[in-house]
């Protein structure tokens, strides 16, 4: 029984952009046809969508919700906010699905952290939701098994970080050895490596020369975390991946000499991805030293004009296939707590803006296709994370995750008027569109701006990887 039809003249699907009616019923597209082929059933709601942008609902692949927020000296850590209050605003923004992390270290097993973490999430997330499992320093000796167990369970995608990030982090790097070994484990059971790639002797080395030389304002950072860190790091990863057979995606791509490293990988037929950040390609290290330049930051650091160059680049060739926020919702405050290279705040808070600012610099400033936009923002991450097509789509047997944008709503972005964080590093930008309607598996949870869900609303997504992602570049 059809509950509801969203008809529209501008429709992004996968077969291209046209003049759909999309019949919904339950949770489930059944079907999409030329408008007023179907008469709409009695008690069925017609949603007019003429004049607006119909897209499939967006996918945020790399967040962190209630997450440990490291302080600056011997004050306690604490803690992001909670998937409530970022489920909300990512709904309000046109996001439906989240990714996040699960920390293996934080139980006796790989299932016991699951559970531990499904605590956070269950029932207290406004939209959907899954988790990459993240795996971080000396690693136990009985750990791949319990990661090919996961991975088959639903958990298809693996977190690793090739460096500590700053010396206060101890812990979080995976020796190259044990790397091999879950690479092995990716390799056998179709899962992918998400990387945080960076090569730890540069990185503490840039830290130590720059501390011994008293420059350690965090507006040095593109120094430490820099260009060639990147590169060498990708290329050693790329390789050991290579020779094993695992696939890969790398996350939070900020250099050009990373894409640089991605392009080539994938021109000798590897199964790698790249995901970037929309602060990575629309600020570089000049905006440190802009008032509060910290609200800009995330690890790695910002770069510069020629890395933006190719980060753009990479979105049209298949280098780039995901633009993420590296989601860090805290207040201004907290953001604000680090000032030097050793100790600043990363992350931003940015879920719910994502959607419209791609579409604006991606639509409205660059030409882009409006399915090449989709694409970035959640066809690609619902392909390579194993969401689709159930998610990323709007297609028969989809979930009726479903976005209007409007090109009419053309409002400047105000941290005042948006649901994270009391700050935002997009404040004053003027967007192209905006949503005026968020649908989550059939239900209606945002009409134009008024909220219609609940925290509850979210469900944990089972993910499997398809072996034609993982066997060679698809996208």
């Amino acid at each position: 029984m059809v509950d509801l039809v969203v008809r529209g003249d501008t429709v992004v699907t996968p077969q291209g952009v046209g003049a759909y009616d999309i019949l919904v019923a339950g949770e489930k597209i059944v079907a999409l046809a030329a408008p007023g082929a179907f008469p709409v059933p009695e008690g069925a709601r017609l949603i007019d969508a003429s004049g607006k942008i119909v897209i499939p609902g967006g996918i945020d692949p790399h967040v962190h919700c209630k997450w440990h927020l490291p302080s600056p000296g011997d004050a306690a850590p604490t803690e992001t906010d909670p998937p409530e209050v970022v489920g909300l605003a990512a709904l309000h923004g046109g996001t439906t699905t989240m990714i996040d992390f699960t920390r293996a270290n934080q139980a006796a097993t790989v299932q016991q952290a699951i559970e531990l973490r499904e605590r956070d999430w269950k029932g207290l997330c406004p939209c959907d939701y899954a988790q990459h499992i993240m795996v971080e320093g000396a690693l136990p000796i009985d750990l791949p098994p319990q990661i090919a167990e996961a991975i088959q369970a639903g958990f298809a995608t693996v977190k690793i970080f090739t460096t500590d990030i700053t010396p206060s982090r101890k812990g979080r790097m995976v020796d190259f050895g044990d790397i091999w070994e879950i690479f092995q484990v990716l390799a056998a059971t179709g899962g992918l490596g998400v990387i945080h790639s960076e090569d730890n002797d540069i990185v503490m080395h840039m830290y130590g020369k720059l501390i011994r030389e008293g420059r350690t304002g965090f507006a040095n950072m593109a120094e430490v975390h820099n260009t060639l860190s990147e590169d060498i790091s990708f290329r050693r990863v790329i390789r050991l991946a290579e020779k094993v057979g695992a696939a890969l995606y790398m996350m939070h791509v900020s250099a050009g000499t990373g894409v640089q490293a991605i392009r080539e990988a994938r021109r000798r037929g590897v199964p790698i991805y790249g995901e970037s950040l929309h602060q990575y390609m629309l600020y570089s290290a000049e905006d440190y030293k802009r008032p509060n330049g910290q609200i800009y930051h995330t690890y790695p650091s910002l770069k510069f004009a020629e890395d933006h160059r190719e980060l753009w680049a990479g979105t049209l060739d298949g280098s780039i296939n995901c633009v993420a926020t590296d989601e860090i919702c805290c207040t201004l405050a907290k953001k604000l707590q680090g000032v030097r290279i050793d100790d600043t705040t990363g992350g931003n808070a940015g879920v719910e803006p994502r959607v419209s600012l791609m579409y604006t610099e991606m639509v409205g400033q660059r030409g882009y296709s409006l399915s090449r936009f989709v694409d970035l923002v959640s066809t690609n991450a619902a392909k390579i994370m194993g969401l689709y097509p159930k998610k990323g789509a709007l297609a028969a047997g989809s979930d009726a995750d479903i976005v209007v944008l409007d090109p009419a709503d053309k409002r400047v972005i105000k941290a005042a008027e948006l649901h994270e964080a009391d700050y935002s590093p997009w404040e004053g930008r003027k967007m192209e569109a905006w949503p005026c309607l968020t649908m989550l598996r059939g239900k209606i949870v945002v009409e134009n701006g008024t909220y219609k869900g609940a925290r509850s609303d979210g469900q944990w997504q089972h993910r499997k990887i398809a072996s034609d992602i993982v066997a060679a570049p698809l996208l």
